[in-house]
């Protein structure tokens, strides 16, 4: 199944643009348009794409659109795969899709806690991999390796405390030489 720009395809749901790569379809469209997007392609006849396969979050530091966030969707009556991707500058903010999937609330969490992208209406936004005390977003491309805090509990204070991170193990240098 291709999607080709005709009038009988852009009347279902709108898209930007599509091309097909290796037997799978890839459509851009616009965050203002997801949320109909999906729906349209899960309950259509012509598409019925069921199974939400993946949602996965990009980053691209230096570029007008900051994040792309990619579905990745299965059609089991059909037998195709569809990856509907939508671009976002830094403090946009995208509709969930959990009243349409609802395996999607587990990665909207996960790309709100690694990328920092919101999605308005997900009831359950809330650090789901990294420490709640975790300042900033880790899979930016901007993120600092070190410099942060740790939380930890101190069994003499009975209680979380908050500490520097500190690295344990020492940088080794290693030269051909040394391979004995």
């Amino acid at each position: 199944m291709t999607l080709q720009p005709s009038l009988k395809t852009a009347y279902i749901f709108p898209y930007l643009l599509s091309s097909v790569k290796k037997h799978e379809t890839i459509c851009v469209v616009l965050v203002k348009h997801i949320f109909f997007s999906i729906k349209c392609l899960k309950i259509h006849i012509n598409y019925k794409f069921n199974l939400l396969s993946c949602i996965s979050g990009v980053d691209f530091v230096h570029s007008s659109y900051r994040f792309a966030v990619v579905y990745d969707l299965i059609s089991l009556p059909y037998n195709q795969r569809i990856r509907v991707k939508t671009f976002l500058k830094d403090s946009q903010i995208l509709n969930s899709i959990t009243p349409i999937f609802i395996n999607s609330n587990w990665w909207e969490r996960e790309i709100w806690d690694f990328f920092g992208i919101f999605f308005n209406k997900n009831l359950d936004l809330r650090r789901i991999l990294t420490d709640y005390g975790f300042e900033g977003y880790p899979m930016r491309k901007d993120f600092p390796l070190s410099g942060y805090f740790e939380l930890n509990y101190n069994s003499n204070k009975k209680r979380v405390v908050s500490e520097l991170i500190e690295l344990s193990q020492e940088h080794r240098f290693f030269n051909l030489e040394s391979r004995i």
